[in-house]
Order: structure tokens, then sequence, then C-alpha cells
């Protein structure tokens, strides 16, 4: 990619990762957020297609991004605990990113996309899995949970957070 390409996406991104964390994606507009990027609108058209196209490909790069450095996410079945502990070690280390991006409206968005991502990993090892009542809903509530839990209780206590919900996790897979 085109050096200049890459310092107008650098740009944009950091822009609207400032105004993200300031207010709601709704009220944010392309021209706001190209002024603060030091660009023109056009400019901003020639990358995305509205400021919602940018949100999903910043929130599809950070949703890959953790799923990508989750050692074992395959293993949320047979090693809950182990698997929470990655899942939460991986959100701990995209924390403010994360909080930026997915809040507001955007919560529910990441969770879903987050659960999809995890579940293509675990059934891809395991296929046998997609049919099983118990391991479908113990892998929503894994990820759901300790999503939803780290959100809430990591900004004060990230490290008993993360080890709180992997002792979670083992208790409640009956491992």
């Amino acid at each position: 990619m085109d050096l200049r390409v890459m310092r107008t996406r650098t740009n944009i991104t950091n822009a609207f990762i400032e105004l993200r964390s300031r207010k709601p994606i709704e009220k944010i507009t392309v021209k706001e957020l190209a002024d603060a990027a030091f660009i023109n609108k056009a400019t901003f058209y020639q990358h995305y297609r509205d400021i919602y196209d940018l949100s999903e490909s910043m929130e599809t790069e950070l949703i890959n991004n953790i799923v990508r450095s989750i050692p074992h996410p395959d293993t949320l079945i047979d090693n809950p605990g182990r698997a929470t502990l990655e899942i939460s070690e991986a959100m701990m280390s995209q924390t403010v990113l994360l909080h930026t991006l997915f809040s507001d409206s955007r919560q529910s968005v990441m969770v879903d996309r987050l659960e999809q991502s995890i579940r293509e990993q675990v059934l891809k090892k395991h296929p046998e899995y997609e049919h099983d009542l118990e391991k479908e809903i113990l892998i929503t509530f894994l990820i759901r949970g300790t999503f939803h839990a780290f959100l809430k209780h990591s900004p004060e206590h990230p490290l008993d957070t993360i080890r709180i919900l992997a002792q979670y996790a083992e208790w409640a897979s009956g491992h």
C-alpha cells in the first residue's frame, strides 16, 4: 500500500478514535472527522462509504486481532478456564480500543462478532459440537459472559477480573 494512503488511513482512524471516545457514533459527521484528520471530505469518501463503514472496518480489524491473539480458542469446551483466561487476556490487550469502538449502541455488535468468530474456531476443530445444544449453550455462555463481565469489571480490577472469570468458566462447565 502506498505510504500516503497508509498515512491518510492512520489519520482517519486516529481522528475517529479521538472523536468516538467523546461521543456516540451517531453524532459524528464526516465533515467533523475530516477536519480532525486534516483531510477533505472527498478524501474520506475515497476510503470509506460513511462513518459506519469506517467503524465496521475498525471493528472487524479489532475482532480479528483479538481472536488471532488467543492461542487456543478451540479449547473453550475442553479447557474452559484456560480458554476464558486467553480470551480475557486478548481483550485486555485491546481494552482501550474495545471500550472506545464498542461503547453505546455498538456493544451488542461486538459481542455478536466475537462469539461468531470464536465459535468458528471451536467448530473448525470440533464440528461435532455444531448441533450439540449443551455445547452451543456453553460456548455462548462463556463468550458472552466473559465479554460482559470483562467490560464491566476490568477497568477497576483487570487482573482479578481475569482470574475470577477463568475460575467461573471451570465451575460453569463442570470441569
